[in-house]
């Protein structure tokens, strides 16, 4: 007797956002600010392994988001 395995199916949305003009620019504002944010992220990763050959963690880098947003008020409203 052949054992039969089931089978899953996975679901996706696709939802629509019709946002209103400030919406629109809050969105893109918020999109900025991440994009930059991930970028310097990215470079001080880079930087540290090119320089000193070590590695710059997720987490070392998380730790330092409350001092940025205290630095840096456009961040305080990026979730």
């Amino acid at each position: 007797m052949t054992r039969i395995e089931p089978t899953t199916h996975k679901k996706a949305f696709k939802y629509r956002l019709y946002p209103t003009p400030p919406q629109q620019k809050d969105l893109e504002r918020t999109l900025s600010l991440c994009r930059h944010l991930y970028n310097a992220a990215l470079q001080e990763r880079r930087d540290a392994y090119k320089k000193a050959g070590r590695a710059v963690g997720f987490y070392e880098q998380k730790r330092y988001l409350p001092e940025i947003r205290a630095e840096l008020p456009e961040y305080k409203g990026v979730h």
